[in-house]
């Protein structure tokens, strides 16, 4: 494993911090019942609101990202400033009090909008640091250190919470993130500009002139082509039929992963009361049999398949939301969540595998600009299903029921689509 591809994975083990510990734990239980107070589902639903606005503003944004990263060469540094803006919206969840339902939840937009818009330029990297016949192994290499960063920061987030300092819990994931991204700044490589290369400034503008103006339209200009490349890609990829298929079957069944990301914590500590405590030790061990899937299945990716490797995933996924729901005590949810663990890094890793076969040369962040488009939609429909469910049935039961049908819809249509093909013959 070259520096490249190490330093490529350790930003996945620093940005885990944020996914364990704010994303699927602690902070989703703080906010919800702490925050806001979730007797009623109230805070079901603005724990909601929040991921699906956050989402709905990556996937607009994604385009215009992606563009803007791949024409004016900046993807290094957009990844740096969204990293920087989580860390920042993080760091001031400490301030949060009882009842400040707005500022909290103006500050988890904030921080996902960061943290996810962030994993856009990530992902782009992926084509250019590795070659095509072991981008499966890299990108589940990735997620298993990532795992490994999940379990690294929860033990961190305990020792806290055993101390009482809950609020010093956010400052952790904050200079956890910062700390292990920076290998990924110094060794990923530059932001440089093609030889010949055009302007993106408007015709008769000094492409020397650093005046705020000019750098003003330089982005403009670039936004706009990336808006306008994106929607190129994207008619292009809905046009064929393969793609076509699985980018509607990513968007479903992708929408069901990330639900339950996002409320499996909930879920546990108000349906089957989970104490803080409880909920880091129940996820050490579902980080633990992530690490261990991901890891067994990274060489079958590349070896099998990505499609292959998917499809098994969403029949375990589509057994485990079932069996959840009649799940009544702590031991069976956490030997249910044990086994979904095995399924959680190895569908992502899989379906980034997947795609990268779509993926002509020289246009990787626009086509991860569609990726993050189709993905990050896949979060704004779910987590306002389960809110509403939760809320208008006063259980979060149904809500939970809900999700298998996300997993039994993608598996239908990602059956159909051609490709995926092993990456080693």
């Amino acid at each position: 494993m070259n520096k490249k591809i190490f330093s490529w994975c350790l930003f996945d083990f620093a940005n885990s911090s944020y996914s364990a510990v704010i994303a699927a734990t602690i902070f989703p239980v703080y906010y919800a019942s702490f925050i806001v107070g979730n007797e009623s589902g109230a805070g079901d639903v603005w724990w909601g609101r929040a991921i699906a606005v956050s989402m709905a503003v990556v996937a607009f944004t994604s385009p215009f990202l992606g563009g803007i990263a791949d024409y004016s060469r900046t993807r290094k540094k957009m990844l740096l400033f969204f990293t920087l803006l989580c860390v920042a919206a993080v760091s001031s969840f400490s301030f949060l009090q009882k009842g400040m339902v707005l500022e909290g939840f103006v500050l988890v937009v904030l921080a996902n909008i960061g943290m996810e818009s962030g994993i856009i330029f990530y992902n782009s990297f992926l084509p250019v640091i590795s070659e095509p016949t072991r981008q499966g192994r890299v990108s589940a290499w990735g997620f298993g250190i990532g795992y490994a960063g999940s379990i690294f920061s929860l033990i961190l987030a305990l020792i806290l919470i055993r101390q009482g300092m809950v609020s010093a819990t956010w400052l952790m994931v904050a200079l956890f993130f910062v700390i292990f991204s920076v290998p990924a700044f110094l060794f990923l490589p530059g932001d440089k500009q093609k030889t010949g290369e055009t302007s993106v400034l408007p015709a008769g503008e000094d492409s020397s002139d650093e005046s705020f103006h000019n750098r003003v339209a330089m982005v403009k200009n670039a936004a706009l082509y990336g808006f306008r490349e994106t929607l190129v890609q994207l008619k292009t990829l809905w046009s064929r039929k393969d793609q076509r298929r699985f980018l509607l079957a990513y968007l479903i069944y992708e929408d069901g992963v990330n639900t339950v990301i996002v409320f499996s914590s909930i879920f546990a500590a108000t349906t089957l009361g989970f104490k803080p405590e409880e909920l880091i030790y129940m996820y050490l061990i579902v980080q633990a049999t992530a690490l261990f899937g991901v890891f067994v299945m990274a060489r079958q990716i590349d070896y099998q398949g990505p499609k292959k490797v998917v499809l098994c995933s969403l029949g375990l996924w589509i057994a485990i939301t079932v069996a959840t729901y009649f799940i009544k005590g702590k031991i069976p949810f956490i030997v249910i969540a044990s086994v979904a663990g095995l399924g959680l890094g190895t569908i992502q890793a899989a379906t980034r595998a997947f795609y990268t076969q779509f993926i002509p040369e020289g246009k990787e962040s626009e086509y991860f600009g569609v990726y993050n488009l189709v993905g990050k939609s896949s979060a704004i429909l779910g987590p306002i299903i389960f809110g509403t469910l939760s809320s208008t049935f006063g259980s979060q039961r149904p809500a939970v029921l809900s999700v298998s049908l996300f997993f039994i819809i993608g598996y239908l249509i990602l059956k159909g689509v051609r490709g995926g093909r092993p990456n080693v013959t």
